[in-house]
């Protein structure tokens, strides 16, 4: 649900806003940017956010307002980005996001940590 999504997305905004806030970096959280929104969502990620000493951190948020198990989707882009870019990707987990909102944060290449079961393909002649 593209509208969940989204909504998630800004959650994790705020969330990295206060964040930094409180690591005493709020120069930083001035820069946090929801770049789904503001640069389109092929990226690969959609918060770019820092750590307390100013190195970058992608967040790619999957959000659902079931369980956390619960399945998601993930495109090739966001596969491939997260090998690149391993030391700084977090898969953002955000899940009860309708009643009780929690998450976790997953570090590096998503393989790590999921089961990749690849389930659409891509034709052509």
């Amino acid at each position: 649900n593209h509208s969940l999504g989204s909504a998630g997305e800004r959650f994790i905004v705020q969330y990295e806003q206060w964040r930094l806030v409180q690591l005493g970096v709020g120069q930083l959280a001035d820069r946090v940017e929801h770049v789904a929104a503001s640069k389109g969502d092929g990226l690969g990620y959609d918060v770019l956010s820092f750590e307390s000493d100013g190195r970058e951190r992608f967040i790619e948020v999957k959000t659902t307002a079931h369980d956390a198990a619960t399945p998601f989707f993930v495109s090739v882009n966001e596969v491939e980005f997260a090998r690149e870019r391993a030391e700084q990707f977090r898969l953002c987990r955000l899940y009860h996001f309708r009643t009780a909102p929690k998450f976790f944060e997953l570090s590096g290449a998503i393989e790590q940590h999921c089961h990749l079961d690849p389930s659409t393909f891509k034709a052509s002649f």
